[in-house]
């Protein structure tokens, strides 16, 4: 049975960064994933988006740290994630959205956030296009962009192995034994491993990890869909964020990359709960009238297909990142509620100074947000 200094079962937004980061402090690393290759779990149906402008003050200054990753990764390792600084834009069509984007816009100074509000106006220049009608302005946070979840993946597999990371695909977890500090053994279907340090980093089948780890996960996926138009000229630069409740959709964001194509993603109203992927034949329909309502010139845009991935959630939409009490080694990077890839990396660089130094790199008090032994009641950033 092989030994190693940290075992980590998922190959995914969180756990390949991770891996890397653990690497680059010389241990010995081996990744466990159930799929048959890295990022093919929630990484994959991703749209890319990475913004620091949140309203809980761990996950500002966690995609923060990821931001900074993102854009220098192309100058520090080579590879060409498609990067993009184009910032996050929150247009106000109503009272109520424009006080609640404005009194949030406090505590998002307060913690650091290049944030501002913009007037109707300098929108209309931001957006070439935007429908006019009722537009109030809208906050602008212009040091967000956005990253190929693809390129991502690859990019963090590869230098990964580089540093000598172990990656074992087609093996699904099946137990996980405590051997009350002599380290711990985690047995696939095919194999056995042993390790001193266990990270629970599974994403939607963070639950059923969780009971071998001998925890209980507050985690219940639901699923969200997108999509993705041809390419046309580049003509706006931010991800736009239209937060109006309409029939049978929440939140419906989109942005234009780097080779042009629009990719958009909506949330259902009501969710759809569980682990099912398959397309639903109301998605469509609904994310193109939001399309055109907001870009009336791009009604005659196509579409080249669409895809459904799976949300874990938490009952306060907040991820849960810590190491289990009572137990030897065992830690867990779970619940990011749709939003791994872009914690992602700022969450592997928290959870390796843990393990390391003892501490996160954020302050404690503001991590413990984080905790998996806090008050879910206490909703900071529910679904958003």
């Amino acid at each position: 049975m092989e030994t190693y200094d940290v075992i980590i079962i998922g190959a995914g937004s969180v756990g390949l960064p991770i891996s890397f980061f653990l690497a680059k402090e010389k241990l010995k690393v081996l990744v466990i994933d159930e799929l048959p290759s890295p990022g093919q779990g929630q990484n994959k149906t991703a749209i890319g988006g990475v913004r620091a402008t949140h309203s809980d003050p761990a996950k500002i200054q966690t995609c923060q740290l990821s931001l900074k990753v993102f854009s220098q990764w192309k100058e520090e390792y080579g590879d060409d994630i498609h990067f993009q600084r184009g910032g996050y834009c929150f247009p106000a069509y109503t009272e109520a959205q424009e006080k609640s984007f404005k009194e949030l816009l406090v505590t998002q100074k307060r913690y650091g956030l290049n944030i501002d509000w913009l007037e109707i106006d300098e929108i209309r220049r931001l957006l070439p296009g935007i429908n006019p009608h009722e537009l109030k302005g809208g906050t602008y946070s212009p040091e967000d962009g956005n990253v190929s979840p693809l390129l991502a993946a690859k990019s963090f597999y590869n230098q990964a192995k580089r540093l000598g990371v172990s990656f074992r695909f087609n093996e699904e977890v099946i137990g996980i034994e405590d051997n009350k500090g002599q380290g711990s053994r985690v047995k696939t279907a095919r194999d056995s491993y042993s390790s001193k340090i266990v990270i629970n980093a599974s994403g939607a089948q963070a639950e059923k990890v969780g009971r071998m780890m001998g925890v209980e996960l507050p985690i219940f996926p639901d699923s969200h869909e997108a999509g993705v138009t041809e390419p046309i000229k580049p003509f706006f630069k931010p991800l736009v964020v239209d937060t109006r409740e309409n029939p049978g959709s929440k939140n419906f964001y989109f942005y234009q990359e780097k080779e042009g194509h629009i990719i958009f993603c909506m949330t259902p109203d009501p969710i759809i709960p569980g682990f099912c992927r398959d397309s639903t034949s109301n998605f469509l329909p609904q994310a193109a009238r939001r399309l055109v309502n907001l870009f009336p010139e791009l009604k005659n845009i196509k579409v080249r297909r669409t895809w459904r991935g799976l949300y874990p959630m938490t009952p306060d939409g907040v991820p849960i990142v810590d190491k289990i009490k009572d137990k030897n080694g065992f830690y867990v990077a779970v619940g990011f509620c749709g939003q791994g890839f872009m914690l992602g990396p700022g969450i592997a660089l928290n959870l390796v100074s843990l393990i390391i130094k003892g501490k996160p790199v954020l302050p404690e008090d503001i991590f413990r947000s984080f905790s998996l032994y806090r008050d879910y009641t206490v909703t900071s950033e529910a679904l958003k």
